[in-house]
């Protein structure tokens, strides 16, 4: 076992607080990060409040990880110390299947979390990127291309590959108008890969506020939700929209916006069940559909269109002990996009 510094939270509603946890020592083919940056994701603030009711304390979240490789195991090919790397959602998967499934892994049964999960074969917690090193399964580990600055791409281990995941399965691309319901930490990196990836896009936000920031990171059109008329204006537009949002919404308002096949596309989960009128989908033939992250293999490519396209988070970079006025900030929608710790101020 090794020692490592960390915040973790101790109980439910209670903020992060300075915390030393146990990692395990590197066996074979595991990896040892050097955590440099750890991205806030709303996840973090439900998870620690037990929002969800399978919280584990004590808890170290953080799911949004870069740093630098700083060991390596013996039977590790993939990677060597001094190497750029992200470790994302999950760090281990399909525990429960008789082979990983590579394309779909982030569906299939034994998902392990990067923190608030247990270890395969054992009873030890695992612990997030609110920490100064983590030791990950060399499968599980992503390469970060070297034009992609280490802090601003934390935020797309969670938050990009949420979206870029939806916007390939439902094949966004030129000819396809898409929208994308929300202009927060996942909505604005939902524009800039949208955009890249050559659709038309729509930012659906329920007011104007954000409108100059839609544009400028790729939006071609921006209307406000809170305008009744917008629905009367879009109906029949999309080919696809894409919900960041957690709050309960008019569904059926929204899936009238969908042309003949459209797609609306669920990322945020409301508390509520969702009312939906058959009427409202069965004559368009619209669907209506849910997505969440994506597999190791899509992560590592999203990361490559990332580069490509030079495509990072928009982020506001804090202190780790920061973090409660940040989970508080998040919470009021007060970050432009998305909150991302220097490690450093831990050490």
């Amino acid at each position: 076992m090794t020692t490592a510094k960390a915040y973790a939270v101790s109980a439910a509603r209670m903020p992060p607080r300075p915390f030393t946890i146990e990692r395990r020592a590197p066996r074979e083919d595991d990896v040892v990060v050097d955590i440099k940056y750890c991205g806030v994701c709303h996840t973090d603030i439900h998870l620690a409040a037990n929002d969800w009711g399978n919280a584990i304390y004590p808890m170290v979240p953080g799911h949004e990880i870069t740093g630098i490789v700083s060991a390596v195991g013996g039977s590790v090919t993939r990677f060597k110390v001094g190497d750029r790397v992200g470790v994302g959602v999950f760090v281990d998967s399909c525990t429960a299947c008789a082979e990983r499934d590579r394309e779909l892994e982030q569906y299939r049964p034994g998902l392990i979390g990067t923190y608030n999960a247990i270890e395969p074969g054992s009873d030890l917690p695992t612990y997030g990127g609110y920490s100064d090193h983590i030791v990950v399964k060399e499968g599980y580990v992503l390469s970060i291309p070297d034009n992609l600055p280490l802090d601003a791409t934390a935020p797309l281990l969670c938050a990009g590959i949420t979206l870029y995941s939806p916007l390939r399965h439902w094949k966004a691309g030129p000819g396809k108008r898409v929208a994308i319901v929300g202009m927060g930490g996942l909505g604005h990196i939902g524009v800039k890969l949208a955009h890249a990836m050559g659709a038309e896009v729509t930012v659906l936000s329920q007011t104007l506020a954000k409108q100059e920031d839609g544009l400028r990171l790729g939006a071609d059109h921006y209307f406000a939700t809170a305008d009744s008329t917008t629905f009367e204006t879009l109906a029949g537009t999309f080919d696809l929209i894409v919900s960041t949002v957690s709050a309960a919404m008019d569904w059926n308002a929204y899936l009238g916006l969908l042309a003949i096949d459209g797609a609306l596309v669920l990322l945020g989960a409301p508390a509520e069940p969702v009312p939906v009128s058959a009427f409202a989908i069965v004559p368009q033939r619209r669907t209506l559909a849910g997505s969440m992250i994506g597999s190791i293999k899509e992560t590592q490519e999203m990361l490559e269109f990332c580069s490509q396209h030079n495509i990072v988070s928009e982020i506001e970079l804090i202190d780790i002990d920061q973090l409660e006025e940040a989970y508080e900030r998040v919470q009021k929608s007060d970050v432009r996009y998305r909150f991302v710790i220097d490690m450093a101020s831990l050490r």
